[in-house]
């Protein structure tokens, strides 16, 4: 599994670079990126808020956040999209 999340770490990010010179297809990373900040941020206050209304602030409780699989999906597409738009900035400023 690490294999597997190494590769796509490595692998997603240049063909995200490469589908960039197509407005369409930046036009979807970033709807995907807007969509998946939206997720993400709903699912951790909404963890957040309940933990706190319930006063449960262990550890424990506040990890279980984490273990969402829409929380962990959206938060890896930001990664990469991240990723992606660090090399076409790196790309940019080394055209000039």
């Amino acid at each position: 599994m690490n294999l597997i999340i190494l590769l796509a770490i490595i692998g997603i990010p240049p063909l995200m670079f490469w589908g960039h010179h197509y407005n369409r297809v930046r036009l979807l990373f970033n709807l995907g990126a807007t969509i998946s900040v939206l997720i993400f941020g709903w699912i951790l206050t909404d963890g957040i808020y309940k933990i706190l209304i319930n006063q449960e602030v262990f550890m424990t409780s506040i990890h279980g956040v984490f273990l969402n699989p829409s929380f962990l999906i959206s938060g890896a597409y930001f990664g990469w999209y991240l990723l992606n738009r660090l090399l076409i900035l790196i790309y940019k400023e080394f055209e000039q």
